[in-house]
């Protein structure tokens, strides 16, 4: 990551208009000492919060989200392995049609699976299908966004959520600059895995609302309306996060169907 100042430094832990908080730290470099240099990562809400990120006060140059534990290690946020900038490149080095045709010849079936392979790739082959054409949002991305977040906090589908400030000069940025682990076991470079997120933004109106563990939630305000346009998005899922398919609807046709056609929510989980 680069050696630009740490605005979190600046900000500290009491935030005007925020609930009570604290920042958040990580080794950033290592010394010629046994312990190494640390600095802020993010600042964090104390308590949970009952209300979606965007109404909170968020300073310039900040993005606010919500960590929750609702699966995996409670506070994983601590885990200085699964929050590690060290290991992140930048979102600018990576453009989404490269890493997304990466992805796709990563997991796409190998021709020994036999008949169950073409299935779960139909009506695609082996090669990548390229991305998907561009959305047309119904209304304002924003106001969607906060209308899903309060179901979701509702519904208690992200537990009880903490408030997070990240350095993040947009919302798809936030997971590379926390060097978020959730993917790992698919991609290590959380930057990578901004880069398809910058796609979707510009593509499909997709606000980050979350991060858990091994969880990402999406608030997408132009979703694919036919199962035409909702194929290829599928294809780009099952490249992003294979798991949302295989251990899902279990094809992209029906994962296509099932899950994308005229829904604002994506969410991804990483086995």
């Amino acid at each position: 990551m680069s050696d630009r100042p740490n605005p979190l430094t600046a900000l500290g832990s009491a935030v005007p208009g925020l609930p009570p908080g604290r920042l958040v730290s990580r080794p950033v470099r290592r010394s010629r000492l046994r312990r190494a240099r640390r600095e802020p990562l993010l600042w964090l809400s104390d308590e949970p919060v009952d209300a979606p990120a965007s109404v909170y006060p968020a300073p310039a140059g900040f993005r606010a989200v919500l960590l929750h534990d609702r699966h995996g290690p409670q506070e994983w946020w601590d885990d200085e392995e699964h929050l590690n900038p060290r290991m992140t490149s930048e979102p600018d080095d990576h453009h989404a049609q490269p890493v997304l045709r990466d992805f796709w010849d990563a997991v796409v079936p190998d021709p020994e699976e036999g008949e169950e392979g073409v299935d779960l790739i139909a009506p695609f082959g082996r090669d990548w299908p390229g991305l998907a054409a561009a959305g047309a949002a119904d209304g304002d991305p924003g106001a969607g966004a906060d209308v899903l977040a309060h179901e979701l906090i509702r519904d208690g589908a992200l537990g009880r959520p903490r408030l997070a400030l990240v350095p993040a000069g947009r919302g798809a940025d936030v997971p590379a600059a926390l060097g978020w682990g959730g993917p790992v076991n698919h991609e290590n470079d959380t930057a990578r895995i901004s880069a398809v997120l910058r796609s979707w933004e510009d593509r499909f109106g997709a606000r980050l609302l979350a991060l858990g563990f091994d969880r990402l939630d999406l608030y997408v305000a132009a979703p694919p309306r036919t199962p035409v346009e909702a194929l290829p998005v599928a294809a780009e899922h099952f490249a992003f996060c294979p798991d949302n398919v295989r251990q899902g609807s279990g094809t992209i046709r029906a994962y296509a169907e099932e899950a994308l056609i005229g829904t604002d929510h994506w969410s991804f989980w990483w086995d």
